[in-house]
């Protein structure tokens, strides 16, 4: 086997949660030494405001906008159209445009506090496809997520390896609905040259690359690796290094993922209604023990297993936890496959550290995985998790994400070996 792999299960188990772990380091932390959430490039540097009413500026600007701001005694939380663990927001986004209209060829990075694009690197003949897609030139866009580790690691330790990564697969869900809406082709890459990316692009080991969206024209042509490196500039105001997560990082970065053939999805959404679940996804904190109706909670089911754009997949499957459906026997699925029957809220809630969201929840979801990378598989699993949050508040469900759970302890319950990547809960 593989060391890449052995290190990618290795690192799982070390970031399980059990009863007695949590126990033992309940992980407070002091709200006031949060570090910065937002990335910001010299003052020096070229920027471009980004304006709703021009069609690119929207795209681009959907991809990660700010939706709705909170005011605690510590500050303010920016809430973003995509959801974080503990609304930390380690990821950030890079495009690069080449052939479109208003732009400079470059790479940008995509200053969210601000809604701008900074210049950080203008094309001659070089450019990202070296490391993503050698021998090709996209006319068009490609979309580079990454992640600002300190951001989440300051608060969950080595367990926000996990994080970051289902984070950044909740941000290329991101991207790929703002494409659906502005009408733009889409494929996800995991497997590329991310070291070396890393490296010309000034991150050192502050933050590293983790997925790629492309959308545009494919031409048979060499683009060059940069030319220049990118200058280091930092994602937080102080910075404290983990070895763990670094070491996940460079183990699952050089593990090839399981490959399959590239299929696009088929969605039919109305823009406007579409639209409004994007700009309104809220991670729901209470809900009222409610009932949703069978063909809502199938809808969603559908609709989150349409393919994913992508060669590079690991298999993600789902199980239900069904506790308050319309005409379904509250039990444990496997799609429609009932292979416990019982009333499970109480355990559920048990299993996800004892948080009232995931037994007052209509539907809790657990998804697990056989994976071959580590890190292309949690990613995956972040990306359907942003599906489930977007079609759930387009048909009026709310939903929310749990990325802490007793891991030994559902494995036994879900009658699974596969690895338990992430928990989901759905419902009023």
């Amino acid at each position: 086997m593989p060391q890449s792999e052995i290190s990618g299960q290795s690192y799982h188990e070390a970031t399980k949660h059990s009863y007695l772990s949590v126990q033992l380091d309940p992980n407070y932390v002091d709200a006031s030494t949060q570090p910065s959430a937002f990335k910001v490039y010299p003052k020096f540097y070229r920027r471009l405001q980004l304006n709703s009413n021009n069609p690119t500026h929207a795209f681009i600007s959907l991809s990660s906008a700010i939706t709705f701001e909170k005011v605690y005694k510590d500050g303010p939380y920016k809430l973003r159209v995509n959801p974080s663990a503990g609304a930390l927001y380690p990821t950030e986004v890079y495009v690069q445009m080449r052939g479109v209209e208003g732009f400079i060829n470059g790479i940008y990075h995509l200053e969210v506090e601000n809604n701008c694009l900074t210049l950080i690197y203008e094309l001659i003949d070089d450019g990202l496809e070296s490391y993503i897609i050698p021998g090709k030139c996209i006319n068009g866009f490609i979309f580079l997520t990454s992640c600002v580790y300190y951001r989440s690691s300051w608060k969950y330790q080595n367990r926000s390896a996990r994080y970051c990564f289902l984070d950044s697969g909740h941000h290329l869900g991101a991207i790929a609905a703002s494409a659906y809406l502005h009408e733009k082709n889409t494929q996800l890459i995991f497997d590329f040259d991310k070291l070396s990316l890393n490296a010309d692009l000034g991150f050192e080991n502050k933050e590293f690359i983790t997925g790629c969206v492309i959308s545009g024209e494919a031409q048979a042509k060499k683009v060059r690796r940069l030319r220049l490196k990118v200058p280091f500039v930092c994602g937080t105001d102080y910075f404290e290094p983990n070895q763990f997560i670094e070491d996940v990082y460079q183990a699952t970065s050089l593990q090839p993922s399981r490959q399959q053939q590239l299929k696009h999805p088929q969605f039919n959404f109305e823009q406007d209604k579409f639209l409004e679940a994007v700009w309104n996804r809220r991670s729901i904190r209470r809900f009222q023990k409610q009932s949703i109706s069978q063909e809502s909670y199938w809808r969603i089911l559908q609709a989150i297993q349409q393919p994913i754009a992508t060669e590079n997949f690991e298999e993600i499957e789902i199980y239900a936890v069904v506790h308050r459906v319309e005409g379904i026997s509250p039990g444990l699925y496997q799609g429609t496959n009932l292979i416990k029957a019982g009333k499970f809220s109480e355990k559920t809630g048990y299993l996800c550290i004892n948080q009232a969201i995931a037994k007052d929840s209509a539907v809790t979801l657990f998804f697990v995985s056989a994976y071959t990378n580590y890190q292309t598989a949690l990613q995956i699993a972040g990306f359907i998790g942003q599906r489930v949050y977007l079609f759930s508040n387009y048909w009026g469900i709310h939903c929310s994400g749990i990325g802490a759970y007793y891991d030994d302890e559902t494995q036994e319950f879900l009658g699974t070996n596969k690895a338990v990547l992430y928990a989901m809960t759905i419902g009023i």
